[in-house]
């Protein structure tokens, strides 16, 4: 197109794992079909220095951490990532500084080596501050994916590092309605600088397959093994239902003594489970395609793709009504989806103990009607699917964030 550009895509941590991740390679994706000039910096172990998909080495550079640029793992935008990380919370003064002038260093040089036209950064923390520190000049455009708000939350000491930064990033892009809101409150960023882009799936992938007949009933969950993504809730909820006639997939990884209590739980159930680990997306889409039911008990949540993607697939859908689940479900049938009540919070992702037990019960009686109307109806209608997924295709999301990279460069070119 006339207005071809050259993109610098920047990410704090591995692009090749995790939401953002996937959304970072799928934008990559849809600009390069669009004629435009893709340049990365990410943040990876400096034994892991991989290439996204479609991608030239020439046009990336990497933050390397353990034993690299920094001597402490890639820091995790969420405190349990499904490979080794340090947490922001837990970082020293001097190795935040150290963090700061790492990623400020590769971005001057990617700059003066690619001369982008325009910055795309992941997140709303440090590093977009170091970028906008550090590029002053350059139209820049800040991708929001919750996480980020949840740091903001947890890491006041961190908070007057990325405050005026972050204000003075042109256009931030927001997942939701919700998420735009929260970014307004915490940030004091105003309305007509906030974009709501939304997620995409993969259509090519992700879309409705015939499916086997039950029993078992195949259920499914996709994410990682942690307590924030409710997992050690869900294998409790299913310990009280050892009648139903399921299948289990567990298709994730975690970290740490969070992994191994996810992976004990799993091992006590008395229906099959089949430990996926960590699965490429398209493995994830065949196995969707055959699940009947997909379960994301999550306590904290942007705007879940993987919902849209197990809808896509034909799976009906049990999940925590959490703001960014409800803004993408609120057309769908119920007979497709429920969404279960969560108390509040003791903090962001952390439910009180004392309404665990309250939680395990209302989970169990969600999947226990769910898969009753699967053993009823295993096939979804793929009319009441596309009702709900045909809004989230990824030229559809990109062409709402290529107008946002227009609007700022002809703003900067006001200047």
């Amino acid at each position: 197109p006339p207005s071809a550009m050259k993109i610098l895509h920047l990410l704090s941590q591995r692009p090749d794992f995790t939401g953002s991740g996937i959304y970072l390679q799928n934008i990559i994706s849809e600009a390069h079909k669009r004629g435009h000039q893709n340049f990365l910096i990410a943040g990876v172990p400096a034994t892991s220095q991989t290439i996204p998909p479609g991608m030239h080495k020439d046009n990336c550079r990497f933050v390397t951490f353990s034993g690299g640029d920094l001597p402490f793992p890639v820091t995790g935008m969420s405190d349990v990532m499904p490979y080794q990380s340090s947490r922001f919370c837990d970082l020293a003064p001097a190795a935040i500084e150290d963090y700061q002038y790492a990623f400020a260093e590769q971005i001057k040089r990617g700059i003066e080596a690619w001369e982008p036209d325009i910055i795309h950064s992941h997140h709303l923390w440090l590093m977009s501050a170091i970028a906008r520190q550090t590029a002053p000049h350059l139209p820049m455009v800040t991708t929001c994916h919750s996480t980020d708000l949840r740091q903001f939350i947890n890491c006041p000491h961190l908070q007057s590092k990325v405050e005026e930064p972050c204000r003075a990033i042109d256009s931030i892009m927001s997942l939701s309605g919700e998420q735009a809101k929260e970014i307004r409150r915490l940030y004091g960023i105003a309305s007509n600088r906030i974009t709501i882009t939304g997620g995409g799936l993969k259509s090519e992938l992700f879309f409705p397959k015939e499916k086997p007949t039950p029993p078992p009933v195949q259920l499914i969950y996709g994410g990682k093994l942690s307590r924030a993504k409710g997992v050690p809730w869900l294998l409790q909820s299913l310990a009280r239902l050892p009648h139903l006639p399921i299948h289990l997939h567990l298709v994730g990884q975690g970290t740490g003594q969070e992994d191994e209590e996810c992976r004990s739980l799993a091992g006590k159930l008395q229906c099959p489970v089949t430990l996926h680990g960590r699965i490429a997306q398209d493995l994830l889409a065949e196995l969707m395609g055959k699940s009947h039911l997909f379960v994301l008990p999550s306590f904290f949540e942007g705007l879940p793709l993987v919902l849209l993607e197990a809808l896509a697939s034909g799976c009906r859908v049990v999940t925590t009504d959490l703001p960014g689940c409800r803004e993408l479900l609120k057309d769908a049938d119920p007979e497709m989806v429920e969404l279960v009540p969560l108390p509040p919070m003791d903090e962001v992702d952390n439910p009180n103990p004392e309404d665990m037990e309250q939680l395990t019960t209302t989970l169990a009686a969600a999947l226990e009607r769910m898969v009753q109307r699967v053993a009823q109806t295993p096939n979804l209608s793929n009319d009441a699917v596309n009702a709900i997924t045909a809004h989230y295709s990824w030229p559809a999301i990109f062409a709402k964030v290529e107008a946002v990279y227009q609007q700022v460069q002809r703003e900067a070119g006001r200047r």
